[in-house]
Protein backbone atom coordinates (compact mmCIF):
# COMPACT_ATOMS: atom_id res chain seq x y z
CA UNK A 1 0.00 0.00 0.00
CA UNK A 2 0.97 3.36 -0.63
CA UNK A 3 0.44 4.87 3.12
CA UNK A 4 2.75 1.94 4.57
CA UNK A 5 5.57 2.81 1.89
CA UNK A 6 4.86 6.21 2.43
CA UNK A 7 5.60 6.22 6.55
CA UNK A 8 8.25 4.02 5.88
CA UNK A 9 10.42 6.53 3.65
CA UNK A 10 8.85 9.35 5.76
CA UNK A 11 9.25 12.80 4.70
CA UNK A 12 11.87 13.11 2.20
CA UNK A 13 10.27 10.61 -0.18
CA UNK A 14 8.10 13.67 -0.73
CA UNK A 15 10.71 15.63 -1.12
CA UNK A 16 9.89 16.57 -4.63
CA UNK A 17 5.84 16.44 -3.96
CA UNK A 18 5.86 18.82 -0.75
CA UNK A 19 2.68 19.30 -0.46
CA UNK A 20 -1.21 17.76 -2.12
CA UNK A 21 -4.62 19.84 -2.54
CA UNK A 22 -7.55 18.27 -1.34
CA UNK A 23 -10.78 19.45 -2.64
CA UNK A 24 -13.35 19.25 0.59
CA UNK A 25 -16.85 20.20 1.83
CA UNK A 26 -17.28 23.36 3.76
CA UNK A 27 -18.57 21.24 6.60
CA UNK A 28 -15.01 19.28 7.23
CA UNK A 29 -13.37 23.04 7.42
CA UNK A 30 -15.83 24.63 9.71
CA UNK A 31 -16.06 21.66 11.71
CA UNK A 32 -12.33 22.05 12.78
CA UNK A 33 -11.69 18.82 11.48
CA UNK A 34 -8.80 19.46 9.67
CA UNK A 35 -7.20 22.17 11.79
CA UNK A 36 -7.09 18.96 14.12
CA UNK A 37 -6.17 16.58 11.49
CA UNK A 38 -3.77 17.36 9.20
CA UNK A 39 -0.70 18.33 11.31
CA UNK A 40 -1.43 15.18 12.75
CA UNK A 41 -0.71 13.26 9.00
CA UNK A 42 2.02 15.98 8.25
CA UNK A 43 3.69 15.26 11.39
CA UNK A 44 3.95 11.38 10.14
CA UNK A 45 4.57 12.03 6.59
CA UNK A 46 6.22 15.15 5.75
CA UNK A 47 3.30 15.91 3.40
CA UNK A 48 1.43 19.34 3.70
CA UNK A 49 -1.99 19.30 2.93
CA UNK A 50 -4.07 22.33 1.47
CA UNK A 51 -7.70 22.54 1.58
CA UNK A 52 -9.60 24.16 -1.05
CA UNK A 53 -13.14 24.33 1.38
CA UNK A 54 -16.08 24.92 -1.13
CA UNK A 55 -19.90 23.13 -1.73
CA UNK A 56 -19.50 19.74 -2.74
CA UNK A 57 -20.81 20.10 -6.34
CA UNK A 58 -18.07 22.88 -6.70
CA UNK A 59 -15.51 20.57 -5.20
CA UNK A 60 -16.23 17.70 -7.28
CA UNK A 61 -16.27 20.59 -10.28
CA UNK A 62 -12.58 21.50 -9.01
CA UNK A 63 -11.89 17.81 -9.43
CA UNK A 64 -12.70 17.65 -12.57
CA UNK A 65 -10.55 20.48 -13.61
CA UNK A 66 -7.47 18.73 -12.29
CA UNK A 67 -7.26 21.31 -9.63
CA UNK A 68 -7.20 19.20 -6.58
CA UNK A 69 -5.18 15.19 -5.69
CA UNK A 70 -7.62 14.02 -3.35
CA UNK A 71 -11.79 14.55 -3.29
CA UNK A 72 -13.32 14.70 0.05
CA UNK A 73 -16.69 15.34 0.42
CA UNK A 74 -19.99 14.15 1.39
CA UNK A 75 -22.89 13.58 -1.85
CA UNK A 76 -22.50 9.52 -2.40
CA UNK A 77 -24.34 9.43 -5.82
CA UNK A 78 -22.29 12.42 -7.07
CA UNK A 79 -19.04 10.50 -5.82
CA UNK A 80 -19.66 7.29 -7.21
CA UNK A 81 -20.58 9.05 -10.60
CA UNK A 82 -17.29 10.83 -10.59
CA UNK A 83 -15.58 7.71 -10.18
CA UNK A 84 -17.52 6.35 -12.61
CA UNK A 85 -16.73 8.59 -15.35
CA UNK A 86 -13.11 8.09 -14.82
CA UNK A 87 -12.27 11.25 -12.59
CA UNK A 88 -11.66 9.40 -8.96
CA UNK A 89 -9.72 6.23 -8.57
CA UNK A 90 -11.90 4.70 -5.91
CA UNK A 91 -14.47 6.17 -3.91
CA UNK A 92 -14.36 4.43 -0.38
CA UNK A 93 -16.69 5.59 2.97
CA UNK A 94 -14.71 7.72 5.45
CA UNK A 95 -16.97 9.03 7.94
CA UNK A 96 -20.52 9.99 8.70
CA UNK A 97 -22.67 11.89 11.06
CA UNK A 98 -26.16 13.37 10.63
CA UNK A 99 -28.02 16.40 9.29
CA UNK A 100 -30.39 18.46 11.63
CA UNK A 101 -33.04 21.04 11.19
CA UNK A 102 -32.48 24.00 13.52
CA UNK A 103 -34.44 27.14 14.02
CA UNK A 104 -35.89 29.59 16.52
CA UNK A 105 -37.00 28.67 20.22
CA UNK A 106 -40.38 29.77 19.19
CA UNK A 107 -41.10 27.61 16.53
CA UNK A 108 -43.79 29.27 14.39
CA UNK A 109 -44.16 25.49 12.21
CA UNK A 110 -44.58 23.68 15.76
CA UNK A 111 -41.82 21.24 14.59
CA UNK A 112 -39.77 20.71 17.79
CA UNK A 113 -38.86 17.20 18.63
CA UNK A 114 -39.93 15.44 15.08
CA UNK A 115 -38.01 12.39 14.32
CA UNK A 116 -40.12 12.44 10.77
CA UNK A 117 -38.11 15.49 8.34
CA UNK A 118 -40.57 14.98 5.76
CA UNK A 119 -43.32 16.01 7.65
CA UNK A 120 -41.72 18.88 9.43
CA UNK A 121 -40.77 20.16 6.01
CA UNK A 122 -44.39 20.38 5.06
CA UNK A 123 -45.13 21.53 8.54
CA UNK A 124 -42.87 24.60 7.84
CA UNK A 125 -44.00 25.26 4.08
CA UNK A 126 -47.53 25.17 5.61
CA UNK A 127 -46.89 27.62 8.26
CA UNK A 128 -45.17 29.97 5.68
CA UNK A 129 -42.28 30.38 8.06
CA UNK A 130 -39.00 31.27 6.51
CA UNK A 131 -36.24 28.38 5.54
CA UNK A 132 -33.27 28.99 4.57
CA UNK A 133 -31.61 27.41 2.21
CA UNK A 134 -27.95 26.71 1.09
CA UNK A 135 -28.45 26.86 -2.66
CA UNK A 136 -24.73 26.42 -3.87
CA UNK A 137 -25.13 22.50 -5.29
CA UNK A 138 -23.24 21.46 -2.49
CA UNK A 139 -23.81 17.84 -0.15
CA UNK A 140 -26.20 19.66 2.09
CA UNK A 141 -27.86 21.52 -0.64
CA UNK A 142 -28.11 18.16 -2.76
CA UNK A 143 -29.33 16.68 1.05
CA UNK A 144 -31.74 19.30 1.88
CA UNK A 145 -33.41 19.19 -2.04
CA UNK A 146 -34.13 14.93 -2.03
CA UNK A 147 -36.08 15.56 1.05
CA UNK A 148 -38.34 18.24 -0.52
CA UNK A 149 -38.80 16.20 -3.13
CA UNK A 150 -40.63 13.09 -0.83
CA UNK A 151 -42.81 16.05 0.36
CA UNK A 152 -45.30 17.22 -1.75
CA UNK A 153 -43.96 20.80 -1.73
CA UNK A 154 -42.24 22.79 -4.73
CA UNK A 155 -39.49 24.68 -2.52
CA UNK A 156 -38.65 26.34 -6.04
CA UNK A 157 -42.10 27.68 -6.65
CA UNK A 158 -41.68 29.72 -2.86
CA UNK A 159 -38.17 31.58 -3.77
CA UNK A 160 -37.86 34.51 -2.57
CA UNK A 161 -41.16 34.01 -0.86
CA UNK A 162 -40.53 32.47 2.69
CA UNK A 163 -37.99 29.64 1.01
CA UNK A 164 -34.67 32.03 1.01
CA UNK A 165 -31.38 30.50 -1.16
CA UNK A 166 -28.42 32.26 0.36
CA UNK A 167 -26.13 30.64 -2.39
CA UNK A 168 -23.25 30.66 0.67
CA UNK A 169 -21.44 28.06 2.64
CA UNK A 170 -23.28 26.91 5.92
CA UNK A 171 -21.91 28.94 8.01
CA UNK A 172 -23.25 32.10 6.27
CA UNK A 173 -26.53 30.00 5.83
CA UNK A 174 -26.65 29.76 9.61
CA UNK A 175 -25.72 33.43 10.08
CA UNK A 176 -28.49 33.99 7.98
CA UNK A 177 -31.02 32.40 8.89
CA UNK A 178 -30.56 33.38 12.64
CA UNK A 179 -31.05 37.02 11.57
CA UNK A 180 -34.00 35.71 9.68
CA UNK A 181 -35.35 33.66 12.28
CA UNK A 182 -35.46 30.90 9.76
CA UNK A 183 -35.63 27.28 9.96
CA UNK A 184 -32.68 25.25 8.36
CA UNK A 185 -30.74 22.29 7.50
CA UNK A 186 -27.40 21.76 8.15
CA UNK A 187 -24.80 19.06 8.88
CA UNK A 188 -24.51 18.56 12.84
CA UNK A 189 -20.86 19.02 13.26
CA UNK A 190 -20.97 22.75 11.61
CA UNK A 191 -23.94 23.31 14.29
CA UNK A 192 -22.29 22.09 17.61
CA UNK A 193 -19.12 24.26 16.26
CA UNK A 194 -21.42 27.68 15.45
CA UNK A 195 -20.66 30.30 17.70
CA UNK A 196 -23.48 32.75 16.61
CA UNK A 197 -26.39 30.63 17.37
CA UNK A 198 -28.64 32.85 19.54
CA UNK A 199 -31.58 31.49 20.95
CA UNK A 200 -31.63 28.42 18.08
CA UNK A 201 -31.85 25.49 18.85
CA UNK A 202 -31.94 21.62 17.12
CA UNK A 203 -35.77 21.06 16.54
CA UNK A 204 -35.58 17.99 13.95
CA UNK A 205 -33.45 15.15 14.16
CA UNK A 206 -33.16 11.50 14.27
CA UNK A 207 -34.66 10.46 11.01
CA UNK A 208 -32.86 7.64 9.29
CA UNK A 209 -32.87 10.04 5.95
CA UNK A 210 -30.82 12.51 7.53
CA UNK A 211 -27.63 9.83 7.54
CA UNK A 212 -24.61 11.91 6.07
CA UNK A 213 -22.28 9.90 4.67
CA UNK A 214 -18.72 11.50 3.90
CA UNK A 215 -16.29 9.77 1.47
CA UNK A 216 -12.58 10.06 -0.18
CA UNK A 217 -10.96 9.47 -2.97
CA UNK A 218 -7.82 10.07 -5.43
CA UNK A 219 -8.16 12.08 -8.12
CA UNK A 220 -7.38 9.63 -11.25
CA UNK A 221 -3.78 10.60 -12.97
CA UNK A 222 -5.31 9.16 -16.26
CA UNK A 223 -7.63 11.87 -16.51
CA UNK A 224 -5.18 14.47 -14.66
CA UNK A 225 -1.75 13.72 -15.03
CA UNK A 226 -0.23 16.42 -13.27
CA UNK A 227 -2.10 14.40 -10.29
CA UNK A 228 0.66 13.50 -7.22
CA UNK A 229 -0.43 10.15 -7.25
CA UNK A 230 1.62 8.35 -4.39
CA UNK A 231 1.29 11.56 -2.15
CA UNK A 232 -2.16 11.82 -2.81
CA UNK A 233 -2.64 7.88 -2.11
CA UNK A 234 -0.79 8.71 0.73
CA UNK A 235 -3.21 10.59 2.72
CA UNK A 236 -6.47 8.94 1.20
CA UNK A 237 -4.69 5.67 2.78
CA UNK A 238 -4.00 7.19 6.18
CA UNK A 239 -7.44 8.90 6.62
CA UNK A 240 -8.88 4.87 5.94
CA UNK A 241 -5.93 3.62 8.41
CA UNK A 242 -7.20 2.55 11.86
CA UNK A 243 -5.04 5.48 13.09
CA UNK A 244 -6.92 8.10 10.72
CA UNK A 245 -10.10 6.87 11.65
CA UNK A 246 -8.85 6.92 15.12
CA UNK A 247 -7.91 10.64 15.02
CA UNK A 248 -11.00 11.11 13.33
CA UNK A 249 -13.32 9.89 16.73
CA UNK A 250 -10.86 11.51 18.64
CA UNK A 251 -11.59 14.98 17.40
CA UNK A 252 -14.16 16.74 19.73
CA UNK A 253 -15.85 20.07 20.75
CA UNK A 254 -17.32 20.64 24.04
CA UNK A 255 -16.69 17.02 24.36
CA UNK A 256 -19.42 16.12 21.35
CA UNK A 257 -17.55 13.49 18.90
CA UNK A 258 -18.32 15.48 15.32
CA UNK A 259 -18.24 12.74 13.19
CA UNK A 260 -18.00 9.01 13.65
CA UNK A 261 -15.64 6.97 11.50
CA UNK A 262 -16.47 4.15 8.76
CA UNK A 263 -14.11 3.29 6.64
CA UNK A 264 -14.39 -0.63 5.70
CA UNK A 265 -12.10 -2.83 7.30
CA UNK A 266 -9.06 -3.22 5.37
Amino acid sequence: MAFVAGLAFGAPAFADEPFITVQSTTSTQNSGLYDYLLPIFTDKTGIEVRVVAVGTGQAIKNAMNCDGDVLFVHAKPAEEKFVADGYGVKRTDVMYNDFVIVGPASDPAGVKGSSDVVAALEKIAASGAPFASRGDDSGTNKAELALWKQTDVDPAAASGGWYRETGSGMGATLNTAVGMNAYTLTDRATWISFENKGDFEVLVQGDEKMFNQYGIMAVNPEKCPSVKVDAGQTFVDWVLSPEGQQTIAGYKVNGQELFFPNAPKS
